[in-house]
C-alpha cells in the first residue's frame, strides 16, 4: 500500500493528476470536491498565519531570530507583524487566487489543459505562493497598503454579497433535504428534528435582541446611542415580518419549499450582524466591550476607548461564520441548482456521465469505473463532459475571500506602521455591516417573492 501511495501523492505533487493526498483516507471522492477542498486549505492556512501576525509580540519574536533579521534586513522584517503584515499575507492569497481566475476562464471540461493545471501541480503552486509572498514583503511600506486598502474595501463587501447568498442557500438546502427524508420516512425524528432546529434558532435570535438592548443602546437618558435602538429595532422587525411572509398561503402555494426554518436561520444571521455592526461603533457608551458585558469592569485604565485587545470576540464569531461559508462553498453539492447559478455552472447535474478513475489505493483501480471507486480510497473524474463548477469563479470568491479577511483582521482601518495591541472600532465598519444585514433580508424576502412576482418563470 505505501508504494501506489507514495506514486499518488508524486503524481499529485507534479503532474496534472488529481490531488489525492487530502482525500486518501475518504472512499470515492471526487476530482471536484479535492481541488476545491485543497484551495480552501490554503486560503485557510492563510487565514491562521494572518492572524498570528496580529498575536502581540510575535515582530520582536520574529526580529530576535539569529541570521534572519540583521541591520541589512530589520526594514523588512518590521512588516513581519501587525496591520502590514496582515495586509501581505492577504495580497499574497489574493494575487494567486486572481491569478487562476483569470487562467481558468471559460474552462468547461476536465479535458482542457488548465484543468490539469488546476487539479494538480500542487507543489508547483505551493512553491509559486511561496515566492509570491516572499516578494511581498519586499514591496515597500506607504503607497502599496494605501492603494490597496481601497482595493480590500470593495472586494470584502462583494465577498459579504456572496456569503449572503450562500447563507440563504444553505438555509433553503437545509430546509429541502430535512422536509424530504421527514415525507420519506414513516418516523416523525425529522418533524420533531425541524421543529427543535426552528426553535433553537429563533431564541437565538431572541436572546440576541435582548442582549443587544440591555448592553448596546446605553444608559439613562443618553440620545447618542439612539441609531444602535433604530439598528436592533428595525432588524428584529425585519426578523418577524419575513418570517411571516414565509408562511403566508400565496408564498406556500408559489414555493412549497419556503418554510420557518430558513426564517430562523436568517434570523440568527441578522442578529449577529447587528451584533457585529454595533461591535464596531467607535463610541465606548454604545459599545461596551466583551469585558465589561462579561463583568470583567469597564476595562483597563490604558485601553483607549473604542478599542480592544488583539481579536475580539465578534471578530472570532466572524471568522467562524466565513470558515463555515467556505467549508460549505467547497463540498456543496455540483447539482445544486441555486448554488450552480451562483458559482457559473449550467445548475444540472452529470449523473450518468463516464467518471474515470484518477488515483487509487487499490493497484487494480485502473480496470475498474466510477462504480468501483467506492469500494477504495480513489480520486476519479467526474468532469470529462462538463465541470460542475465554474473554476474561475471559485477562484474568483476565494479571492475575494482573500480580501474580505484582510479587512476584517484589520477592523476595516487604515493601515499603520504602529504595531500597536489594540484594534479599533470604526463607523465605516459598522455601517458596512448593517448594511450587509439590510441586503441579506432583501436577498432573503426577494427568494421568497419571486415565484409570485416573476409567475411566468419556473423556481426550483
Amino acid at each position: 500500500m505505501c508504494i501506489p501511495c507514495g506514486v499518488a501523492g508524486l503524481a499529485c505533487c507534479c503532474t496534472s493528476a488529481a490531488c489525492s493526498c487530502c482525500c486518501s483516507f475518504c472512499p470515492g471522492c471526487k476530482n471536484s470536491t479535492a481541488s476545491r477542498l485543497v484551495y480552501g486549505l490554503i486560503l485557510l492556512f492563510g487565514t491562521f498565519m494572518s492572524c498570528l501576525a496580529l498575536i502581540p509580540g510575535i515582530q520582536t519574536a520574529i526580529q530576535s531570530i539569529p541570521y534572519i533579521c540583521d541591520s541589512d534586513r530589520l526594514e523588512i522584517c518590521q512588516r513581519f507583524g501587525g496591520y502590514i503584515g496582515v495586509y501581505r499575507l492577504c495580497f499574497t492569497m489574493a494575487c494567486f487566487f486572481f491569478l487562476f481566475a483569470v487562467i481558468m476562464i471559460k474552462v468547461k471540461t476536465s479535458k482542457d489543459p488548465r484543468a490539469g493545471v488546476h487539479n494538480g501541480f500542487w507543489f508547483f503552486k505551493m512553491l509559486m505562493l511561496l515566492g509570491v509572498a516572499v516578494g511581498a514583503f519586499f514591496i515597500p511600506s506607504g503607497t502599496f497598503e494605501e492603494v490597496w486598502q481601497y482595493f480590500g474595501m470593495v472586494g470584502a463587501f462583494l465577498f459579504i454579497l456572496i456569503q449572503l447568498v450562500l447563507i440563504i442557500d444553505f438555509a433553503h438546502s437545509w430546509n429541502e433535504k430535512w422536509v424530504e427524508k421527514m415525507e420519506e420516512g414513516e418516523s416523525k425524528g425529522w418533524y420533531y428534528a425541524l421543529l427543535i432546529a426552528t426553535v433553537v434558532n429563533y431564541l437565538i435570535t431572541v436572546t440576541g435582541f435582548i442582549l443587544l438592548y440591555v448592553f448596546y443602546i446605553g444608559r439613562g437618558t443618553d440620545d447618542s446611542c439612539a441609531l444602535h435602538k433604530f439598528f436592533i429595532s428595525f432588524n428584529m422587525i425585519a426578523c418577524l415580518a419575513f418570517s411571516v411572509v414565509s408562511v403566508l398561503p400565496k408564498v406556500q402555494e408559489a414555493l412549497p419549499q419556503s418554510g420557518l426554518l430558513q426564517s430562523s436561520v436568517i434570523s440568527a444571521y441578522t442578529m449577529y450582524l447587528t451584533w457585529s455592526s454595533l461591535s464596531s461603533n467607535p463610541n465606548e457608551k454604545c459599545n461596551p466591550g466583551i469585558t465589561e458585558i462579561t463583568g470583567g469592569g469597564a476595562g483597563s485604565a490604558t485601553q483607549a476607548p473604542g478599542t480592544h485587545p488583539g481579536l475580539g470576540a465578534e471578530d472570532w464569531v466572524t471568522l467562524v461564520v466565513f470558515l463555515v461559508c467556505i467549508i460549505y462553498a467547497c463540498i456543496r453539492s455540483a447539482s445544486n441548482n441555486n448554488v450552480s447559478k451562483l458559482t457559473g455552472g449550467d445548475g444540472v447535474a452529470y449523473y450518468g456521465v463516464t467518471e474515470k478513475v484518477l488515483i487509487s489505493d487499490s493497484p487494480t483501480s485502473s480496470e475498474n469505473n466510477a462504480g468501483d471507486a467506492e469500494k477504495g480510497r480513489n480520486v476519479w473524474d467526474n468532469e470529462e463532459e462538463g465541470v460542475t463548477y465554474s473554476y474561475s469563479f471559485f477562484h474568483f470568491m476565494l479571492f475575494l475571500a482573500s480580501l474580505y479577511i484582510m479587512m476584517t483582521l484589520t477592523n476595516w482601518l487604515h493601515p499603520t506602521t504602529t504595531l500597536g495591541d489594540s484594534l479599533t472600532a470604526s463607523t465605516g465598519a459598522m455601517w458596512v455591516k448593517i448594511s450587509s444585514s439590510w441586503v441579506c433580508i432583501l436577498l432573503y424576502v426577494w427568494t421568497l417573492v419571486a415565484p409570485i412576482v416573476l409567475s411566468n418563470r419556473e423556481f426550483n
